[in-house]
């Protein structure tokens, strides 16, 4: 047995196996719209961590582009002009906030 919230409309809000404080209704464990909800939430979170995933990957790829440019590997101006734009406006937003730490520095050997 599933507890559960409804909107006005009748949608799930809420589906918990234990009773809750607001709830307005109840629904077999087999239930079709049961399963649908804890699939939903399933697709939800795993979109909520692959996002995370992509920003984290951002800032990887943005410090990766800074070692090489530091190392002279490659420079800034070889990159297209919409790409130096991004990376130094964003380098004066983390500056502006006390520089935030790098996520890979000089130092830090074997990575790739």
């Amino acid at each position: 047995m599933f507890y559960i919230k409804r909107n006005a409309e009748g949608a799930l809000l809420r589906v918990q196996p234990e009773p809750f404080e607001g709830m307005n209704g109840e629904l077999p464990a087999d239930s079709e719209e049961a399963r649908a909800w804890f699939s939903n939430q399933n697709v939800e979170s795993s979109l909520l961590q692959l996002k995370q995933s992509d920003l984290d990957m951002i800032r990887v790829l943005e410090d990766l582009i800074d070692v090489l440019i530091k190392k002279g590997v490659v420079r800034i101006t070889d990159l297209p002009e919409a790409a130096q734009s991004k990376l130094m406006g964003r380098s004066r937003a983390r500056d502006a906030l006390g520089g935030m730490n790098r996520l890979i520095n000089d130092e830090e050997r074997g990575l790739i």
